[in-house]
Order: structure tokens, then sequence, then C-alpha cells
């Protein structure tokens, strides 16, 4: 029998957008705790290929700084930009380690985005939050990040609290997805 209480963790997941974040600050503690929990993701070979940038407090502001500086961003994107700075507690730049002489690198991004929904899970049953950004210019962020030439950046995944009664979107039933070869 299924763990019915993983199973409604893990549907009770939702992405909280950074516009209902509140502003206030998480705890450096809880942020390793999420990142903790983040860390035991699968991992083939365990190469553990996930690296997080955290940036918080005045470092958010260098970060969206940077952006500005490389992306010509309309006035009011950029505005909506600086909000969801802003109003997040902690922006973490989900990168990751390639080990190309290991694996096929699909199979290191996959790894980390199996640490990314350990993390959002973390935040069920929380005030937490959390969104995963994948913006077209995260790749002109390389020397700012101080990304090794083995490393990528897979986006950012904004954290926050929130007051957010958002309910879950419904999901296409799980019959119509499935094939059975018996």
């Amino acid at each position: 029998m299924i763990n019915k209480k993983i199973s409604s963790i893990i549907q009770s997941r939702k992405s909280i957008y950074p516009s209902e974040f509140n502003g206030k600050i998480i705890e450096d503690e809880i942020i390793v705790q999420l990142l903790e929990n983040a860390n035991y993701a699968p991992t083939h070979k365990m190469t553990q290929p996930w690296r997080f940038k955290i940036f918080c407090n005045e470092s958010k502001k260098k970060l969206l700084d940077e952006i500005t500086r490389i992306k010509d961003l309309a006035e009011n994107k950029k505005k909506k930009l600086e909000n969801n700075f802003n109003k997040s507690s902690h922006i973490i730049c989900i990168c990751m380690k390639k080990n190309n002489d290991l694996l096929p690198e699909w199979e290191e991004i996959a790894a980390t985005a199996m640490a990314v929904q350990n993390l959002w899970i973390s935040c069920v049953d929380s005030n937490i939050g959390g969104y995963w950004s994948t913006p077209k210019y995260i790749n002109k962020l390389r020397k700012f990040l101080k990304l090794n030439v083995d490393e990528i950046c897979l986006g950012f995944f904004y954290l926050g609290v929130h007051s957010s009664i958002k309910t879950n979107k419904n999901r296409d039933n799980i019959s119509e997805k499935i094939i059975w070869f018996r």
C-alpha cells in the first residue's frame, strides 16, 4: 500500500508566484533545511550534480542590477522583476555540474530537477512558497554567477512567505496517459 501522507504531500505541491509573496524573510536555517532535503534527490552514480547559489538581502539587488545590465527590459517588465525580487525572501540559482565523462547530460538535468522537486515539496504545509523560473537570458549570467566551465544554470527558484489559499490545478486523468503492455 502506498503511504497516503506522502501522496498527499506530493499532490499538494504548487507554484506560488513571487507576486504572491509578502516580503517577509525566511530564516537561513530553514533555507538550509530545504536544501538539505533537495540534497537527497536520486542521482545516478551519486554524482549529486545540483549546485545552489543563494541570493538574499543586498545580493538580490546585485543580481537584479546584473540582469538589467545584460537584458534590455521594457520598463513594465523591469518593474515586475524588481517587485518579484523585493517580495522574495531568497532567490536560488539552480545550477548543475556536468559529468559528461560518466553520464549523459540529460541524466544530470533530471537529477537536478528531482532535487528541485524535493525542495518544492518541502514547502508543502508551510507558509513558504516557491516558483521555478527559467528566463531565456540565464546563460548570459555565467560570469556573474561564477560558473565553472563544467557548470550550467537551469533557472531561478524564488522562495518567499505567502498567505495564499491557492488550490491545486486539476490534472488530466492518469488513465489517459497510460498504455499497459501485458
